[in-house]
C-alpha cells in the first residue's frame, strides 16, 4: 500500500459544503497533522478521504 502524504499544490476549483462529526482525539489528530504540515485542516481532510478512497 502507498504510504500517505499530504500534497501541497493540488487545488480544487469545484467544491461541496459538508458538516461531518468525528471524535475529539481524530479531530486533534487532524489539527496536529495540518499544524505540522503547514496547511488547512480542510485539506488535511480531504487528503485523508482520498486516500482511504484509493486504497479500498
Amino acid at each position: 500500500m502507498a504510504k500517505f502524504r499530504i500534497e501541497q499544490s493540488k487545488v480544487n476549483a469545484k467544491s461541496v459544503n459538508r458538516t461531518i462529526r468525528m471524535k475529539e482525539e481524530t479531530f486533534d489528530k487532524l489539527m496536529k497533522l495540518s499544524s505540522e504540515n503547514h496547511t488547512s485542516f480542510n485539506k488535511v481532510v480531504l487528503e485523508c478521504i482520498e486516500y482511504a478512497l484509493k486504497h479500498m
